[in-house]
C-alpha cells in the first residue's frame, strides 16, 4: 500500500521526467547520432533514476545526475558500436568482400562532436545543445568549473580545425 510520502515522491519523479525527458533525449541524440538509440538511452537513464529516486530526488540538481548517466551511456554505446564495426570490417576484409558505403546519418557538426574525446563531446553538447553554463556542465560531468572550461576550449579548437573554421 502506498503512503502519502510514496505518492509525493512518485509525483515529484513524474514532474521531473516530464520536464527533462525531451532535453535528455536531445543530449543523447547529439552524442549517439541515432534517434532510436537516444530514446532508449534516455529511458534507461530515467529508469535508473526512478529506481534510486529516494536518493536522486534529494539532489539539488537531479537533472545533472540523469544527464551524466545518459552521456556516459551514449559514449559507451558509441565505443561498443565502433568496436563492432571494426570487428565486422576485419571479418569482411578477411573474406575479400568490400563493404558498401554507408550514408551519413547526421550532420557534419555532430559527427565531428562524436569524434572528440568523450569529456569534450559531452561538454560541447551540453553547452551548445542545452545552452548550459559552465557551472552546470561541470556539475553534470563531475569535474571542476576550470576543467569544464578546458574541455569546452579544447573541444572548440578541435572542431574548428576539423571543420576548417578559425577558432
Amino acid at each position: 500500500m502506498r503512503t502519502q510520502d510514496d505518492r509525493t515522491v512518485a509525483m515529484d519523479f513524474d514532474g521531473f521526467y516530464r520536464r527533462d525527458f525531451r532535453s535528455v533525449v536531445g543530449l543523447a541524440y547529439a552524442l549517439s547520432g541515432s534517434r532510436w538509440a537516444a530514446e532508449d538511452l534516455a529511458q534507461e537513464a530515467f529508469m535508473e533514476a526512478h529506481r534510486k529516486w529516494a536518493t536522486i530526488g534529494t539532489y539539488e540538481a537531479p537533472g545533472a545526475w540523469v544527464r551524466r548517466v545518459v552521456a556516459n551511456m551514449a559514449v559507451s554505446a558509441f565505443r561498443r558500436r565502433a568496436a563492432e564495426a571494426r570487428a565486422l570490417g576485419r571479418y569482411v576484409a578477411g573474406r575479400q568482400t568490400p563493404l558498401a558505403e554507408l550514408e551519413p546519418v547526421d550532420h557534419e557538426f555532430w559527427e565531428s562532436v562524436r569524434d572528440l574525446p568523450p569529456q569534450q563531446a559531452k561538454a560541447i553538447a551540453l553547452h551548445y545543445l542545452e545552452d548550459r553554463p559552465v557551472r552546470e556542465i561541470a556539475e553534470i560531468l563531475g569535474c571542476s568549473e576550470s576543467t569544464a572550461k578546458v574541455h569546452l576550449h579544447r573541444g572548440r579548437l578541435a572542431l574548428a580545425e576539423k571543420l576548417g573554421e578559425t577558432a
